[in-house]
């Protein structure tokens, strides 16, 4: 059978992240489910440090000097890799991503490299944000689509299932996103090596505890990296990923 591993990076989920995780189980109890947290105040690590100790299936990964969106997304990757995964989901902390979509994931890479949740496919939906948002996530995936000429519809959703292979070659360790635009960034390199990828709608439903982690410089800095991918300016030379123990980036193995 093949193995899914489940990433999730946090930074005060403590409301939502043993929920979220028990949810994941009962829907595909076979999962593992790694979670990457950038040392939360409000002690979101220790709660899965705690679920960790009793179930095999739940992996922490304790970042200390490091935060972002983007280097957790990469330590996540990394990590399950390196334990067998076949398959890589993704997915947010706050149940904007409700796990009832991951075992139509999962089926689907029978015949594809990478699976998208998407909200702007027959069948999706952005549920209930306002209509400041939905009209700032319209115009960046209009943006990201016209510049990195990605034929797909929701180009920004963080809700995705890898085949081990796309992950491997896109060279994780070289990617320069640090924030939110490592989703564009590694869904514009799988499109550049012509993986087979399809969409499938979901319904995206806004959080309803704890506070949103994307802000304006985020998407800024997002509309920048997009410029970045499609005129080629990267460094000249390609920095590799610190050793763990230069990033002080503590993994709590889970209860065996």
């Amino acid at each position: 059978m093949s193995k899914t591993y489940i990433t999730i990076s946090t930074y005060n989920e403590s409301e939502n992240i043993k929920p979220l995780i028990t949810r994941i189980f009962e829907v595909f109890p076979q999962a593992h489910v790694v979670v990457i947290d950038d040392n939360s105040p409000d002690g979101t690590w220790k709660i899965v440090k705690e679920m960790a100790e009793k179930d095999v299936r739940v992996h922490l990964i304790h970042r200390t000097a490091e935060r972002g969106r983007g280097s957790a997304g990469i330590a996540g990757f990394i990590y399950a890799l390196k334990e067998g995964a076949d398959y890589v989901i993704e997915m947010d902390a706050d149940f904007s991503h409700d796990p009832i979509y991951i075992p139509a994931f999962v089926n689907c890479m029978r015949d594809f490299d990478l699976v998208l949740g998407s909200r702007f496919v027959q069948g999706g939906r952005d549920a209930d944000r306002g209509p400041i948002r939905r009209f700032v996530t319209f115009l960046a995936n209009l943006y990201i689509r016209a510049f990195l000429q990605i034929k797909l519809h929701d180009c920004s959703s963080g809700f995705r299932c890898f085949r081990r292979e796309v992950l491997e070659s896109v060279e994780l360790e070289h990617l320069i996103s640090d924030g939110p635009s490592i989703l564009q960034e590694i869904l514009f390199k799988a499109c550049r090596m012509e993986y087979r990828i399809i969409e499938i709608p979901i319904v995206f439903v806004d959080r309803k505890l704890g506070k949103t982690k994307l802000t304006y410089r985020h998407l800024i800095k997002g509309f920048i990296m997009v410029l970045r991918l499609r005129f080629d300016i990267f460094p000249k030379v390609k920095k590799k990923c610190p050793p763990q123990s230069q990033t002080q980036q503590e993994t709590i193995p889970s209860g065996r």
